[in-house]
């Protein structure tokens, strides 16, 4: 049944083609497009400029587009001493993990818990409703996301007349601008309405519309119901929590009739209207009372306004293309198939065409497109000066989104910035790195005040407002899930990864190694002797449960694999940060010991790297959660070419784990299977996180119409893992020394990749063919040393070279000038 059903629906893809071959100008342009309006969320396209976001859905009589603005969430700033005798557990809940006593120790744990943390809102919506002279057929209809301008278009036929909706949303001018446009003079005409879910009012003048209100002051997580109490509270008693935000929409006709009322804008008879939209809230920084304290919302969009109306169309989308695509077209990627071919199938709309790659049909083509939406939502969801993205980036229509959209930070913020970086769209890092500064802040507080403990710590959740404790509303957290303390020694992670790539001596000395020094401090606290090595006590592996001998489930533990990989990894990074800065010799030193007696890696039983201190059984071996590869990926400490015995460990763990799980449980498969050089394995990742998945019909792990993530529900994280899994597979440098094409697949024969960066601030160019390497081109833009890995002997155009087999590869050491290109060729 199975095969008949393949067959039918690849020879339905063949007529397809066929019958949609006149629908594209260009298929080889980047861009999603279907021949239908949305009718869910996770069919709509998603537009942004890193903090005013938008979800187009394309209807014909009634568009709609669902609005965010990225700094408006509920609640205020982080609350001091909720939980005042929370440090006194954690000396019983040591003595209880000593003597293995799990249960209690995980009773103890929740005693140590803070609030849970404020959740991202929606804005509101934008609802325009065009009028037709006649009630005709709709032909030719096209809803597309172009990714090469950013850029959204809806284009239909009606009665012998072309109307087209263009979308878009403007970062050097803060507004998002539509336009309607149609074939013949005098036939446009629409109604344009704001609402929003949020307490607010609209008010209508003179041909602009004024939506302004007022987040909640706490909204809980969707999964927590309170039983003494409300799970929103809309007015804080306190008169902190609760930011005010403000839209404004104005319509500028082109020919016609304009009308203002209660019911909102009315255009008639014009040739054409552009809408411009701008917003802002009263968030005034993490730790500001957004109403006493905050800014002027109103003044903030209405200066937006002032400068966007002043501005043609043409001008406004001109400058908005231009800041774009200075970013974007930094990476470029082109994939060929086995036969080296290039695919058709971008005649295809991308539903259709993401239903039959799931069938098998090859096409690296919308692999490319998948890659490069990644891309296109990390430059579209986090700007400079703008937030983090988030679990859902920039864009959420729930009130009680799910996990409160906020940021998790066990694995999932790290995620959504793993392609930043070597995506050469290392601005775009920023926001991460400002709210990893702002939380060393408010995680120094809950250091002492839970724990007292020196430096600062973060756990799996934070917000806009930097929450650092453990949460669950004082005790109704899982420990398993709340109580994880490594969140902050991760984040750090990026401090020194921008660093590594860009650097920036001074950028390192001023911002990224006070914090994560601070961080360090803290973990020297934490950790405790036992047996004669240093190990976390309380510890647990985010999410997952071990069984004992006894057959009993626990999750709180000591030494768990992951709290020790983030260490190692975190002590690291400062060691060689003290290094380059040549300060603090004392403090470098400590590190030095202690990492030498952390408890070691371990290999159990079934040949794995082990997820705990001891070899215990785990109560779901297909967990989503491979924590404990940590040192493998996103980590140094594990490759098959410095620890194979490790790797191999590691290779055991994603075997008996499965390719099975969320979508970004696979994102991150995808980069595991790269860093142990697998790229068929890595490849079947991006095949399995590229199935398609429809809304509402189950199925784990795969991508929406739009090609959103789908955990399920939407999370943005898995789009950017599998973004950072492409470009893993191409180029690795995290061991100071850059392998070009280290996990290649046979489903790639042939291609090349611009503009990837690597450690050392190289840019790096790859062709290749029949799955080896052509030529290259390395940019070295500071001057470095580099060091090039390949599986077949290279000459390096200039420079006096010599490729030195390394086991299966060959190494090749060159000095560079700062600012010179290197040419790489196969050697004769």
């Amino acid at each position: 049944m199975k095969h008949k059903q393949t067959i039918s629906l690849l020879l339905f893809l063949i007529v397809s083609m066929g019958a949609y071959a006149q629908e594209v100008g260009n298929p080889e342009s980047l861009r999603l497009w279907y021949d239908k309006p949305a009718e869910r969320w996770t069919e709509a396209l998603p537009v942004g400029n890193g903090f005013l976001g938008g979800m187009v859905f394309g209807g014909v009589e009634e568009e709609l587009i669902q609005l965010n603005e990225g700094s408006l969430w509920s609640g205020g700033p982080q609350k001091k001493n909720v939980n005042p005798e929370a440090w006194t557990h954690l000396k019983p809940i040591r003595e209880a993990l000593a003597r293995e006593d799990y249960r209690t120790a995980a009773q103890l744990c929740r005693k140590m818990q803070g609030h849970y943390t404020e959740s991202y809102m929606p804005m509101g919506d934008l609802l325009l409703k065009q009028s037709f002279e006649k009630s005709g057929s709709v032909r030719g209809y096209v809803r597309e996301l172009d990714l090469n301008q950013a850029v959204q278009r809806t284009a239909f036929d009606r009665d012998g007349v072309q109307y087209v909706r263009e979308v878009f949303v403007s970062n050097p001018r803060r507004v998002m601008v539509v336009r309607l446009t149609a074939s013949k003079p005098g036939m446009i005409g629409v109604d344009a309405q704001l609402r929003s879910v949020l307490e607010s009012r609209v008010v209508a003048r003179d041909g602009v519309l004024d939506l302004s209100g007022h987040a909640p002051a706490r909204v809980d997580p969707s999964y927590y119901q309170r039983t003494n109490g409300e799970s929103v509270v809309q007015v804080d008693p306190e008169g902190c929590g609760g930011m005010r935000f403000q839209t404004l929409l104005k319509a500028v006709p082109e020919g016609g009739t304009m009308s203002t009322d209660a019911d909102g804008l009315h255009i008639r008879g014009a040739d054409a209207v552009t809408f411009l939209l701008t917003a802002a809230t009263s968030f005034n920084g993490f730790d500001r009372c957004p109403v006493a304290e905050g800014k002027d919302e109103k003044a903030l969009a209405k200066g937006y306004m002032r400068v966007a109306e002043a501005l043609p169309f043409e001008e406004l989308k001109t400058s908005h293309v231009s800041d774009y695509q200075s970013f974007f077209n930094r990476v470029s990627l082109k994939l060929f198939d086995e036969s080296g071919s290039e695919s058709s199938l971008a005649k295809m709309p991308t539903d259709l065409r993401l239903k039959g790659y799931s069938y098998g049909t090859v096409d690296p083509g919308l692999e490319t497109l998948f890659f490069q939406f990644g891309r296109y939502l990390l430059i579209s969801s986090s700007r400079p000066g703008g937030t983090a993205a988030n679990l859902q980036g920039l864009w959420n229509k729930e009130f009680r989104a799910p996990w409160s959209s906020n940021y998790t930070i066990n694995i999932n913020t790290e995620m959504n910035y793993w392609p930043a970086e070597v995506g050469n769209l290392s601005e775009m890092h920023l926001p991460l790195l400002q709210l990893v500064q702002d939380l060393s802040k408010t995680g120094a507080v809950t250091a002492w005040e839970y724990y007292r403990a020196k430096g600062w710590v973060a756990h799996h959740n934070t917000d806009i407002w930097g929450l650092s404790n453990a949460v669950g509303d004082l005790g109704h957290g899982d420990p398993k899930w709340a109580n994880w303390y490594m969140g902050g020694a991760w984040l750090s992670q990026h401090l020194w990864e921008h660093y590594a790539f860009e650097g920036d001596e001074r950028y390192l000395r001023e911002t990224a190694y006070p914090v994560m020094k601070e961080a360090a401090k803290f973990c020297l606290d934490w950790l405790i002797e036992r047996d004669g090595y240093f190990l976390t006590s309380p510890s647990t592996s985010p999410e997952a449960a071990f069984v004992t001998a006894s057959g009993a489930a626990h999750t709180v533990t000591e030494g768990a694999t992951m709290d020790l990989a983030i260490i190692r990894d975190l002590f690291t990074n400062v060691m060689e940060a003290s290094e380059v800065l040549q300060v603090d010799d004392a403090f470098r030193s400590e590190l030095e010991r202690v990492t030498a007696r952390l408890l070691p890696y371990q290999i159990g039983s079934q040949g794995q790297l082990q997820e705990w201190a001891r070899d215990y059984a785990d109560q779901d071996p297909k967990h989503r959660h491979l924590s404990h590869l940590f040192g493998l990926h996103p980590g140094r400490q594990i490759s098959p070419l410095t620890t194979p015995e490790l790797a191999k460990a590691c290779q055991k763990t994603f075997e008996i784990r499965g390719d099975e799980g969320t979508g970004w449980s696979k994102g991150w498969k995808i980069n595991f299977a790269a860093r142990l050089l697998d790229g068929d394995h890595a490849y079947k990742m991006i095949r399995e996180i590229m199935r398609y998945v429809e809304e509402g019909k189950g199925g784990a792990g795969g991508s929406y119409p739009n090609l959103f993530d789908a955990h399920p529900p939407f999370q943005i994280d898995g789009n950017f893992g599998a973004t950072a899994g492409f470009m893993e597979m191409l180029l690795q440098s995290h061991l100071k020394e850059l392998h070009l094409l280290p996990a290649l697949p046979k489903a790639w024969s042939k291609g090349f990749v611009k503009g990837l960066k690597a450690r050392g601030n190289f840019e790096v160019d790859i062709f290749w063919k029949d799955h080896v390497l052509v030529t290259a081109k390395v940019r070295s833009i500071l001057g470095n040393p580099c060091v090039l890995r390949t599986s077949v002997p290279i000459v390096v155009m200039g420079v006096d070279a010599v490729s030195v087999r390394d086991g299966l590869y060959f190494v090749t050491r060159f000095e560079t000038r700062k600012g010179e290109v290197y040419d790489v060729s196969l050697a004769n």
